[in-house]
C-alpha cells in the first residue's frame, strides 16, 4: 500500500477539494481504463498508445518465468554478472530495483571512456549484457554493444551467448538481435512511455536477472492498484496529484525530494525523470530537485517557489510524505503525475524538446573532426578551461568570479543545473558540488550526470520554466574507446553531448558556463575550492 500525508494545512485543503473534484469527474478509473481524452484533445492521440502502465502489475506476469529460466541458464553456464546498457528509463528503474534489492547490476548509462573501461575490465567469462533501448536506436546504448561484442570476442567468448536484448517491438535493434543469433530478445509493450516502464520488460528483464524479487514487485504494484484506481476523494493518488499542481498553481515550480528512512535506495533519481519529461514543456512544468537529505541545501530551506517532499517519514521542513513499498510507490508517482499533467494543462506523455540535443550531438559528431570545433576558452586556470555563452560572464577572470557571474545570471525563482561529464564512479566527488552551490547561491539546485539526464531533466531545461542557469563540467580523457565500425570514439561522443546540448540551451538564452578539466582530479579540486571562495 502507499500513503501520501500534506503536511501544509493551507495546500491539504486545496487538495482534498481538487481531489473530490477529480474523484467526482472519475479521472482515476477513466485513467485506469485508458481513457486519452483526460488531457485534451492536442494530447489525445499519444495518451491512446501510452496508457498500458496502469495494469502492468498484471500484464507484465508472463515475463517473470521467462526471465527466471534464463537467469538459472545463466547461472548454470557460470555467468552471474550482469551489465546493463540502457539510457533514461531503460537504466534508472533497474537501478533503483536492484540497490533497494541489495543485489549486483553494474549499470552504464555513460559514455565516458573510463567508466565504460572499468566495466570492460570486471571477469567478462561471468558477463551477460542486457542491451535495452526503446527506439532500438539510442548512440549510447549502441555504442556500449559494440564495443562489447568486440571485447567478448577477443577473449574467445560467443558474444551472441552472451546479450540480451530488451526493446520495442519492430524496432532496428530486435532485428539486428534476430540477425545477429543473441542470447534472447524481450519485447515491450509498445504502448508504454520510457518514464512509465519501471514494471515492463525494461525494468524487470535487468533487475530479474541480477537477481531483484520482481514477483514481490509486481505483487506490491498490485496490492496499490487497486486504491490508486479508485475514483475516491481518499485516493493517494489524486491527493498528490492534486497537491503538485496546487503548489505549482501557488508559485512552486520546483519539487525538492529527499529520502528520509524509505528503505528505498535511489527513488528520487527515478522520479526524477518521471516528473521533469512529463511535465517540463510549454514554458511551464515541475523541476525535481533530488537532494542528499532533509537537512541539505534546498530542502531545509525551501524558499516559496519550492514543495518539500520527503520520501519516507515526514519532517519538519517538509510539505509533503509518500511512503510504502517501492512497486506501490511507482504506480503512485506514475498516477500523480499523469494527475498533475491535466492539472498543468499539459501532455504528460510527450517529450517535445528532448531530440534538439540529441541532433545537435549528431551534427557535431558528423564534422570531420569528430566533435566539432569550438570555441577557444575564455580563459584558462591551472587545470581548468573556462568557455562561456553570451556576455553574462563579464570581466571575470578567475573560477570564483566566473561561477559568480553565472549564479547572479540566475531570474528570481530561477535555478542552477549542475551537469558533470565525467565518470560517475571515479570522479563521484563532483555530486558533492551541489550543496555546496546550494548553499551559497541559495538557488535550488539539480545534479545530473551526463549524458544520462539528457534523458530526464533534459526535456525540462528546454521545455520547462525558463529561468534556469547551467554549469557543465567536462574532462579530458586519459584513454579513449573506439566504438567498433563507427567513425567517432566514446570520448568524442560524449564531448559532442555535452557541446550539443550547451548550444541548445544558449539557443534558448539560456548562460552556460562550461568549465574542462584538463586534469580531472586537480580540475574538481580547484572548482571545490573556488566554490569555496563564494560569499
Amino acid at each position: 500500500m502507499t500513503e501520501v500525508q500534506i503536511l501544509d494545512d493551507t495546500l491539504a485543503e486545496q487538495a482534498s477539494q481538487t481531489a473530490a473534484q477529480l474523484a467526482a469527474e472519475r479521472f482515476a478509473s477513466k485513467l485506469t481504463s485508458g481513457d486519452a481524452t483526460l488531457w485534451g484533445a492536442e494530447a489525445q492521440s499519444e495518451a491512446a498508445i501510452r496508457l498500458a502502465w496502469t495494469t502492468l502489475h498484471e500484464t507484465s506476469r508472463p515475463l517473470l518465468a521467462e526471465i527466471e529460466a534464463l537467469r538459472a541458464a545463466y547461472l548454470d553456464e557460470g555467468v552471474s554478472r550482469f551489465v546493463l546498457a540502457g539510457m533514461g528509463g531503460s537504466s534508472l528503474a533497474p537501478e533503483v530495483i536492484t540497490q533497494t534489492a541489495g543485489v549486483q547490476l553494474v549499470v552504464l548509462d555513460t559514455t565516458d571512456p573510463q567508466q565504460v573501461a572499468d566495466a570492460l575490465a570486471g571477469e567478462l567469462q561471468r558477463t551477460a549484457v542486457i542491451v535495452s533501448s526503446k527506439s532500438g536506436g539510442t548512440v549510447e546504448t549502441d555504442s556500449h554493444r559494440r564495443i562489447f561484442e568486440a571485447a567478448f570476442t577477443e577473449q574467445g567468448i560467443d558474444a551472441a551467448s552472451r546479450i540480451v536484448v530488451v526493446t520495442d517491438p519492430g524496432s532496428p535493434l530486435q532485428h539486428l538481435a534476430e540477425e545477429a543469433g543473441y542470447r534472447k530478445v524481450f519485447l515491450a509493450d509498445p504502448h508504454v512511455g520510457g518514464r512509465y516502464s519501471a514494471l515492463t520488460a525494461f525494468g524487470l528483464v535487468p533487475a530479474g536477472l541480477a537477481g531483484a524479487d520482481i514477483a514481490g514487485l509486481l505483487d506490491d504494484a498490485a496490492d496499490a492498484a487497486k486504491e490508486l484506481s479508485a475514483d475516491a476523494a481518499s485516493n493517494p493518488a489524486l491527493l498528490l496529484g492534486a497537491a503538485l499542481g496546487n503548489a505549482h498553481s501557488a508559485g512552486a515550480e520546483k519539487v525538492v525530494l529527499a529520502d528520509n528512512n524509505s528503505g528505498i535506495t535511489g527513488f528520487a533519481d527515478w522520479a526524477e525523470q518521471l516528473i521533469a519529461e512529463s511535465t517540463g514543456k510549454n514554458g511551464t512544468g515541475l523541476l525535481p530537485v533530488a537532494v542528499e537529505s532533509p537537512e541539505a541545501p534546498g530542502f531545509a530551506d525551501a524558499g516559496a517557489d519550492a514543495t518539500p517532499v520527503a520520501l519516507g517519514q515526514p519532517t519538519g521542513a517538509a510539505k509533503l510524505a509518500t511512503a510504502g513499498s517501492l512497486g506501490g510507490l511507482m504506480l503512485l508517482w506514475e498516477y500523480a503525475t499523469a494527475v498533475a499533467g491535466k492539472l498543468l494543462g499539459i501532455n504528460p506523455f510527450d517529450q517535445p524538446d528532448v531530440e534538439a540535443a540529441k541532433q545537435a550531438a549528431r551534427d557535431l559528431l558528423g564534422k570531420p573532426s569528430g566533435a566539432g570545433e569550438e570555441a577557444s576558452p575564455n580563459f584558462v586556470v591551472d587545470e581548468v578551461e573556462v568557455y562561456a555563452s553570451g556576455d553574462w560572464i563579464g570581466q571575470a577572470r578567475s573560477l570564483t568570479e566566473a561561477i559568480k557571474a553565472l549564479l547572479d545570471a540566475a531570474p528570481e525563482a530561477g535555478y542552477l543545473s549542475v551537469q558533470a561529464y565525467l565518470d560517475r564512479i571515479d570522479d563521484a566527488s563532483a555530486a558533492v558540488l551541489r550543496g555546496e552551490l546550494a548553499a551559497r547561491s541559495g538557488l535550488q539546485t539539480t545534479f545530473g550526470w551526463g549524458p544520462r539526464f539528457l534523458h530526464s531533466t533534459g526535456q525540462y531545461h528546454k521545455g520547462g520554466h525558463q529561468n534556469g542557469v547551467f554549469l557543465q563540467i567536462t574532462g579530458a580523457n586519459a584513454d579513449d574507446l573506439d566504438v567498433p565500425e563507427q567513425p567517432f570514439t566514446l570520448g568524442g561522443l560524449q564531448h559532442a553531448q555535452a557541446l550539443g546540448d550547451g548550444s541548445v540551451l544558449a539557443a534558448h538564452e539560456r548562460p552556460v558556463l562550461r568549465l574542462h578539466l584538463t586534469d580531472r582530479l586537480a580540475g574538481l579540486s580547484a572548482i571545490a575550492a573556488a566554490i569555496g571562495g563564494l560569499a
